[in-house]
């Protein structure tokens, strides 16, 4: 009994001290984002400061990066990471478009790929199966660096130490709402809109992430799938529906990462991986 009190406490530690780590580290990111240019260059230092966080706390306590969970995983896991993301955003999107809460495709958006591609813009369907197909492959693979330097952190470590002391249910939402906060200077400089409704969007659909990312690391005992999960989220929002979509003045309220259809949809989907996590004794 007393050993698991010294091993809780000693979780909790390493706990306290990565967040410090990681507190310290961001708010510079942070710093730099917000005052310095270019801000793209700082967004990449801000995702990578995670995994130096988790680096940092492994060397003071004594512990090596190889602990980590580095294995690939099976290639079943690794699917699912990229294609749930997929899943929801489809939904999502398809319910926005089939009620005309927005509209499909924003021409603009298909002019700028086709000028990219090097395609005529007259041949829509060319140059949107064109530019998915290289942005779902090409630019998340791309991607996959600065995503791993938030996951490294993140799946790779924080919930691994957060397991030793809560619960599956515990470890998904204390994970997922300090996931969350950390976004949070960046909605409240760039979010462009209401901040309190954008703040509450993003979090539910952040921590109901955190849910479904937790199971697929947990299951695998792999960081990767979560990298994938990721990666594919980023991509298919921020590249993809988001530019195909024709706003119009209530859109905004419905779309991206700050918008409500995104959260309905992943807090379900999030719901079924809790259940699964219960039943599997997670």
């Amino acid at each position: 009994m007393e050993h698991a009190k010294d091993d809780e406490r000693d979780a909790w530690i390493t706990l306290s001290i990565f967040i410090a780590i990681l507190g310290v580290m961001s708010a510079i990111a942070h710093y730099a984002i917000v005052k310095l240019n270019p801000a793209s260059i700082y967004v990449g230092l801000l995702m990578c400061c995670p995994a130096a966080a988790a680096f940092a706390t492994l060397k003071l306590r004594g512990r090596t990066i190889a602990s980590l969970p580095w294995k690939w995983g099976s290639w079943r896991a690794n699917w699912q990471g990229y294609l749930i993301p997929t899943a929801y955003i489809g939904i999502a999107y398809a319910f926005v478009w089939a009620s005309g809460l927005g509209s499909v495709p924003d021409r603009e958006t298909i002019g700028e790929w086709s000028a990219v591609l090097g395609l005529d813009s007259g041949n829509e369907l060319v140059v949107i199966s064109t530019m998915v197909a290289l942005l779902a492959t090409i630019q998340l693979i791309k991607s996959l660096g600065t995503i791993a330097g938030e996951e490294i952190g993140w799946r790779g470590f924080f919930i691994w130490e957060l397991r030793k002391v809560l619960p599956f249910g515990g470890v998904a939402l204390v994970s997922g709402l300090v996931w969350a906060a950390w976004h949070f200077p960046i909605i409240i400089v760039y979010g462009g809109g209401d901040t309190a409704f954008q703040l509450g969007c993003f979090t539910v659909m952040i921590v109901s992430m955190s849910v479904i990312m937790t199971y697929l690391t947990f299951r695998s005992e792999s960081l990767w799938p979560a990298v994938m999960f990721h990666a594919a989220h980023n991509i298919f929002i921020q590249k993809i529906f988001s530019p195909l979509t024709l706003s119009d003045g209530n859109t905004a309220l419905w779309i991206d990462e700050y918008g409500l259809a995104i959260p309905i949809v992943v807090t379900g989907m999030a719901l079924v991986f809790w259940r699964k996590a219960k039943a599997e004794g997670m």
